[in-house]
């Protein structure tokens, strides 16, 4: 394998980045649904979907980052 030649490690590891980011994207997306935005105003705390993507693209977005670092 050449030295300049990219790993499989780095390519699962952009994706993970991407599909992160995206998941956080979308949990953002759904908070501004109405919805999200009563049970927001009822409870004071977001809705467990939201929280699902929110946490679901944070942990994505670290394992992505650190497959991507690392060698």
């Amino acid at each position: 394998m050449a030295n300049n030649s990219i790993s499989a490690t780095k390519i699962i590891g952009f994706a993970l980045l991407v599909a992160g980011a995206g998941l956080a994207y979308w949990g953002y997306h759904l908070s501004g649904f109405a919805g999200a935005r009563i049970t927001q105003a009822v409870t004071g705390s977001a809705t467990d979907e939201v929280t699902k993507f929110y946490l679901g693209g944070a942990a994505s977005f670290i394992v992505g980052l650190y497959l991507f670092i690392t060698k």
